[in-house]
């Protein structure tokens, strides 16, 4: 059985006592290739990290000090999270695939006094015109060779203290992380989330999902991301479960993992997942006549008999081969974070294999709704999880509205930003800016954003005010960038890109020299934040005393003055 989470105030209490009830279990295992290079006892887990808690508490870290975490997946990752809530710290995940001014950045906006950073991330950061700026007072950076300098830092392996730290207990409205829910360039957006968010989404995650000591979680996103943060340490850890880190994420280890190391759940992107489809349809494709004909046949059967909900036992005995390369165990995927399609979703439950489509934000912890599978239903992002109230505002005809959430899992407030706060949160309220309905069923179907905002095939979240920098400097009047489903709705989250605006100025005329500027600048972006097309607009941009931009208003002035077919490719 799980810790009873209601009894606990902070998440350092419920780790703490979860250390102690399993100290025979394995929590961790880290694998490089087809080496396993860690494997870790709860007690193990313990004693890796207690030393290093007393250690930073001698430092001068106080409760209440904010500590970033910059690192791949792995073992120390885990370890030193754990440190920081023993001693009342409050975490910093941070993208580990950011560049050096981008974490210098983040770095600054949360105040952050100290750091835990892999070697070679941290060479970048120190190499960065930025770095003589920052005020962090502790680096402790992890596989630095032995001797190397380290720019100020110490060896996270070396950073030990004998005797345990004095563990400080926070109050459940206290910060427990601040998470940043997208890139720079632009406008931080620090998500404030207290211990209450992360216990409350616990609870009600293990509700539908549960976990327990011999369940083995492979994970996958970073552990920064706000899912694996949640399914890939949190939830496992007060479960008695373990947590498969993998130091590669070459398809043929992934496929490996799954089959040594029996894993129970695991959870993906939804271009993770369309790639697994892709592999496995080609794989089916393969197979000679007759193999196909009973395939065909046993996926038939599989389909009929679980029509209903899943019996992931009977699908084992009905199509062994498919069970056998996830490793024999797997009870579900889960994904979320963008659209994936039905049909995609469909073709893994008539495998036997369900997944769990989910919709979430960062300012909603991680999780609102997700499918629990009774029925399975493929074409919604699932129910709204125990204690979470949803409502669709202003709704249409078509009864397709904003989706808003009160929950005990929303974040307090954006950091430092009262502002944008008061304009997300209303009333108790979090205004998601994703437009959704509800079906006679009480499942929730999206149909795309309000908000200026698209969403990657691999679930990061992209602002178009973040990437505004890289175009500063272009021979044009002025300029901006929206998502082009903000200005012309077209009720869908797939074939999303981002566009420029360009006003010239009076009599300028759009040279050729100016696009190869344009297309220089989007091509130095990664492909994820490029822009996919522009639009000339003949009218200045309506502002607002202090000159920002009104985005609203232009993209409505927009909206009623043109179609999507001014777009013209980039």
């Amino acid at each position: 059985m799980m810790l009873d989470l209601d009894q606990y105030t902070c998440l350092g209490a419920a780790l703490r006592d979860a250390l102690d009830r399993w100290p025979n279990e394995t929590c961790l295992i880290e694998a490089d290739r087809d080496r396993e290079r860690t494997r870790l006892t709860y007690s193990d887990f313990k004693q890796t990290a207690t030393p290093l808690a007393r250690a930073l508490q001698d430092a001068e870290f106080n409760p209440g000090d904010r500590a970033a975490i910059i690192m791949t997946n792995q073992s120390k990752w885990l370890a030193s999270a754990y440190a920081i809530f023993q001693i009342g710290g409050v975490l910093v995940p941070l993208d580990y695939k950011l560049t050096a001014e981008e974490h210098l950045q983040l770095l600054a906006h949360s105040r952050a006094k100290f750091l835990i950073v892999e070697y070679h991330l941290w060479r970048a950061i120190a190499q960065s015109p930025e770095f003589k700026n920052h005020n962090l007072k502790i680096v402790l950076v992890t596989e630095a060779p032995p001797t190397v300098q380290l720019s100020g830092g110490y060896r996270w392996e070396e950073f030990r203290r004998k005797g345990d730290p004095n563990f400080v207990a926070r109050a459940k409205e206290d910060a427990a992380c601040i998470v940043y829910s997208s890139g720079t360039g632009g406008r931080p957006k620090g998500c404030v989330l207290s211990h209450e968010n992360y216990l409350e989404q616990c609870k009600a995650l293990t509700v539908w999902f549960p976990f327990w000591p011999g369940v083995r979680y492979l994970s996958i996103l970073p552990t920064n991301h706000a899912i694996d943060f949640m399914v890939g340490f949190i939830g496992p850890f007060v479960c008695g479960a373990c947590v498969v880190h993998l130091r590669t994420l070459r398809p043929e280890y992934v496929r490996d993992a799954f089959v040594r190391y029996k894993m129970t759940y695991v959870t993906l992107v939804p271009m993770i997942v369309k790639n697994l489809e892709r592999g496995l349809r080609a794989n089916f494709d393969a197979l000679p006549g007759w193999k196909r004909f009973l395939l065909d046949r046993a996926i038939s059967v599989n389909k009929t008999l679980t029509r209903k909900q899943p019996k992931v036992e009977l699908s084992r005995k009905l199509l062994p081969g498919v069970h056998r390369a996830f490793g024999g165990e797997l009870l579900a995927l889960i994904t979320g974070g963008a659209f994936i399609d039905a049909a995609t979703l469909q073709f893994f439950y008539d495998l036997g294999i369900p997944i769990a489509n989910g919709y979430g934000l960062t300012e909603a912890c991680t999780v609102l709704t997700v499918n629990d599978l009774k029925p399975f239903r493929a074409d919604t992002v699932g129910k709204p999880l125990p204690g979470v109230e949803l409502r669709i505002l202003n709704p249409d005809g078509e009864g397709i509205g904003e989706v808003a959430a009160k929950s005990k899992t929303i974040m307090s407030h954006y950091l430092d930003d009262p502002e944008m706060t008061a304009e997300t949160i209303v009333d108790g309220w979090l205004l998601t800016g994703d437009l959704g309905r509800f079906d006679d069923s009480g499942h929730l179907q999206l149909f795309g954003r309000k908000k200026n905002m698209i969403v990657t095939a691999g679930g990061k979240n992209i602002y178009p005010e973040d990437i505004e920098a890289t175009f500063d400097g272009i021979a044009v009047k002025e300029y901006c960038i929206f998502a082009a489903n903000y200005i012309w709705p077209q009720k869908t989250l797939s074939g999303e890109k981002l566009i420029l605006i360009l006003r010239l100025d009076i009599n300028q005329n759009f040279i050729d020299t100016t696009k190869s500027d344009i297309e220089s600048r989007n091509q130095s972006l990664p492909d994820f934040k490029r822009v996919g097309g522009y639009v000339l607009w003949d009218k200045d941009f309506p502002r607002t005393a202090s000159m920002k931009i009104k985005r609203n208003d232009l993209a409505e002035e927009i909206r009623n003055s043109l179609d999507n077919s001014a777009v013209k490719e980039l």
